[in-house]
């Protein structure tokens, strides 16, 4: 049986992927012309991969803690739940602010993106950090 907190990590990270696969086909069919007329596919493309990776990372985390137990130890109920949101915030700002970016075209946006990269940067380290402590 799956730790409450995980299945929470594992279904918002499901969530991005369905996200991603949706957005991304309007990004090929829907807005196409949107995203050509504002030479932004790539800007796109890019929010999308990132989006759908930082999903998959989130399934990811949720499974290797499951199978690991490791949600059970209460010092690392707190670190997950902080990965947990730090990623999927971190992914809804920096993607979301690229979606916007290439559709509206309007450059500003492109000033938010680094703030969502900062809050991804830091669940990967405090993943990192997690997996280095993990046998102590």
């Amino acid at each position: 049986m799956i730790d409450k907190q995980l299945q929470t990590i594992a279904f918002f990270g499901t969530l991005l992927c369905l996200l991603a696969v949706l957005i991304g086909a309007f990004g090929a069919h829907a807005f196409k012309d949107i995203l050509v007329a504002n030479q932004k596919e790539a800007v796109y493309d890019l929010a999308n991969r990132y989006q759908f990776y930082h999903g998959l990372a989130l399934i990811l985390i949720a499974a290797l803690f499951n199978h690991a137990g490791a949600s059970s130890r209460s010092n690392t109920r707190p670190t997950l739940k902080v990965l947990g949101v730090l990623m999927f915030l971190g992914s809804l700002i920096f993607s979301g602010s690229l979606y916007l970016l290439a559709l509206l075209n309007i450059t500003w946006l492109g000033a938010i993106t680094p703030i969502g990269g900062l809050l991804l940067l830091i669940a990967w380290a405090l993943l990192l950090v997690k997996i280095v402590k993990w046998g102590g």
